[in-house]
């Protein structure tokens, strides 16, 4: 980094407040998740109680001085509030322990710059430290400050404060070009998608939902799968067969977390389009967790913030063998798949959920029979190349009679690439209202 502040330890120490306000409240369990995440050593954890945060140590000068003195009795070097700190309050944190301060934001980008593996992800990962980092520099090389007085020394020049954050706007800058070439990118494969028609769903949810292992599940992938949080960190995209639907493109995102920073939401807006502009989100949640109804509000105000609240969803309710339920789909009054209770880790309930995909996905399929002349072969040809031909039997005169079952968009095509009309063949009952 461009200034100095005291070095990174291994062994922690905790610091969690309660809050009085719902929405100022964290979760203590999770921060511990996180902790470990990032690979760090817990040496014991501080609780404290207020109404409000110290405006100068957030914690309070009394309790700065038991944080103090566990930080001795562990031989603690680094200290972890899992709460988000002002840069003047890190800033006064770290003078009086003369250690190194994270807040959560810290933490939370920290184990992204550990995950991050695609040369976009580093990308997007140094893009929100150096946008979180341009608030907190800090006076640490003022023995290089050129605006020394004396004789001959007057005039103008830059403290090395401010070419540091000279530097950084520049590196900012940069980077936000380079993302920019990599959203037009993803923007023309995705309209390059949606002018051949083809679906696209993205997996979405609370981190440790167990996204990554049903996308394994589903598309034989091999995402790296763990017990951790943010264990995926860069987008995978993979194609997927739906029956009644044809190929779909399934996307695997990054996992939200409660409070997830603005600066990463802003950062990983490239990844996280592929949400907004799906055909159809599968939202993964937990269903073993307690606080699953908390985490399914998180990821509700994530999708709102990048524009995808509007995209329908269906609810994945992952991990059921801890519960001992059995797999099942829900719907809603008008019979529509709503949710689908399975286990991806042992790959039980996936049948329900494809079937929950055809329905939601297959908005318009037309199922009808016809039997065809001898020289119709090409069209007899197409019909099995799309995978449509549910039942083929041949006549007295050794016309196949075939029973097809597809997309009416897919059908429409074919006939178009052989120079047919589509109404040749549909029965009345499934043929389109002619335009007035």
């Amino acid at each position: 980094m461009f200034f100095e502040r005291p070095k990174a330890g291994e062994t922690a120490v905790l610091v969690h407040v309660d809050f009085q306000d719902e929405q100022d409240r964290e979760d203590p369990g999770e921060f511990l998740e996180l902790v470990r995440s990032a690979g760090a050593e817990v040496a014991t954890l501080l609780t404290a109680s207020r109404n409000r945060p110290d405006s100068r140590s957030f914690i309070g000068s009394g309790k700065l001085g038991e944080l103090r003195s566990m930080m001795a009795a562990h031989g603690a070097d680094l200290v972890i509030f899992n709460h988000g700190l002002s840069p003047s309050q890190q800033r006064n944190l770290e003078q009086e322990l003369a250690c190194r301060v994270l807040d959560r934001t810290g933490l939370i980008l920290d184990i992204f710059a550990q995950r991050a593996r695609t040369h976009e992800g580093k990308l997007q990962v140094e893009l929100a430290q150096l946008e979180y980092a341009s608030t907190r520099l800090v006076r640490g090389w003022t023995h290089l400050e050129r605006q020394a007085g004396g004789i001959g020394l007057r005039g103008p020049g830059e403290t090395q404060l401010e070419t540091d954050r000279r530097l950084l706007r520049g590196r900012i800058k940069a980077i936000h070009k380079r993302l920019d070439k990599v959203r037009k990118q993803r923007e023309q494969s995705r309209r390059a998608r949606a002018r051949a028609e083809i679906s696209s769903i993205s997996l979405v949810g609370y981190t440790n939902a167990g996204k990554s292992t049903l996308f394994n599940a589903l598309t034989e992938a091999r995402v790296y799968q763990a017990d951790k949080l943010f264990a995926t960190l860069d987008p995978t995209l993979r194609r997927l067969e739906i029956d009644d639907v044809g190929p779909v493109v399934m996307a695997d995102t990054v996992g939200f977390i409660r409070h997830l920073p603005h600066k990463l939401v802003e950062a990983f807006q490239a990844t996280l389009q592929e949400a907004a502009d799906a055909s159809l989100l599968v939202h993964v949640i937990d269903a073993s967790d307690p606080d699953r109804d908390l985490n399914v509000e998180q990821v509700d105000g994530v999708l709102k913030e990048i524009g995808a609240d509007d995209v329908p969803v269906l609810k994945v309710m992952n991990k059921i063998d801890r519960l001992d339920s059995a797999p099942r789909i829900e719907r809603d009054g008008d019979g529509v798949p709503e949710a689908v209770w399975l286990s991806a880790r042992d790959s039980r309930g996936l049948d329900l959920l494809y079937q929950a995909l055809t329905e939601r996905l297959a908005d318009d399929v037309i199922d009808f029979s016809l039997t065809l002349a001898p020289e119709q072969g090409r069209l007899r040809a197409g019909l099995h190349e799309l995978n449509a031909v549910r039942d083929e039997q041949f006549d007295d005169q050794g016309r196949p009679m075939i029973n097809v079952r597809l997309q009416r968009r897919d059908f429409n095509q074919l006939m178009a690439r052989l120079g047919e009309r589509a109404e040749t063949y549909l029965p009345e009952a499934l043929q389109e209202p002619a335009d007035w």
